[in-house]
């Protein structure tokens, strides 16, 4: 679904799905399509894509019905600004802490293409856009999306204050870095790390926001944050998805052939 789609979808409280695409090869853009999923995530927080490949991306994904949702490198309203004029149908803000950080944000996609002292006056002082400017906004964001993630404690002391700010559409958690800011680094089954991501997603649902998560070591855990309140829900990537896969397929080949299996090693921590 296109982003405009992807959002009223959200909005509506319904549950969306996609994956980490880190690959650009022209081939996975229809592969990627034909699996049903609602959405991709491109993060170019952590990997090294340059501007005219996401470009490319974003445009053929959109091209093919399947909304380009793209994590920026940093919750900076420049980036943001790059990402959309690429393509991307939405963003994702890394590490959100403040709500002055996410005021900026909203700036920079519901408001878009406005900038300096009359964007500032929209988005800290209450100013309306006279018409026909405030329809031409209104309608060109329309199908803009975007998601800040919680991914640290300050970002969660902060929380209440940041779900104050209107105009973005979610918070994503981003469970590897939440989990090395609890102190508790990869363990993802620690009970401050669960009542951390049960806190967001339970204070993001109770004012109306979508509340996601991306999360790669099975489904169950993703069953129960979906029961939760969690409707964004990234499931994997497809480098993991092939690694596990030809993991598991190579085990039972050398088990067969009488070789020891290798142990599994994490492909990709974000």
């Amino acid at each position: 679904m296109n982003g405009r789609k992807l959002r009223k979808v959200m909005h509506d409280g319904q549950c969306v799905f996609g994956t980490l695409i880190t690959t650009p090869s022209p081939h996975w853009p229809v592969a990627v399509r034909d699996t049903g999923v609602d959405f991709v995530f491109i993060d170019t927080e952590h990997i090294p894509l340059e501007r005219t490949t996401l470009a490319w991306m974003c445009r053929t994904y959109s091209a093919l019905d399947v909304a380009p949702i793209v994590r920026i490198p940093s919750p900076d309203p420049y980036a943001a600004c790059v990402a959309l004029d690429g393509g991307a149908e939405g963003l994702v803000a890394p590490y959100v802490e403040t709500a002055e950080e996410a005021r900026l944000l909203v700036g920079a996609v519901r408001h878009r293409p406005l900038k300096g002292s009359l964007l500032k006056r929209i988005t800290h002082q209450g100013e309306t856009p006279e018409e026909p400017l405030g329809s031409y906004i209104e309608e060109r964001c329309a199908g803009n999306i975007l998601l800040l993630n919680i991914e640290s404690v300050p970002a969660i002391e902060s929380l209440d204050a940041v779900l104050a700010v209107p105009g973005f559409d979610g918070v994503l958690i981003g469970p590897h870095d939440l989990s090395c800011s609890l102190g508790v680094p990869e363990q993802y089954e620690h009970p401050r790390f669960l009542e951390a991501v049960e806190t967001i997603l339970r204070k993001a649902r109770s004012r109306g926001y979508s509340a996601g998560i991306h999360y790669w070591r099975g489904v169950e855990p993703l069953l129960h944050w979906i029961r939760q309140g969690a409707n964004f829900i990234v499931h994997s990537a497809d480098i993991t998805l092939f690694t596990d896969a030809m993991h598991r397929d190579l085990k039972h080949y050398r088990e067969a052939a009488g070789d020891a299996a290798p142990a599994i090693p994490n492909p990709i921590n974000i």
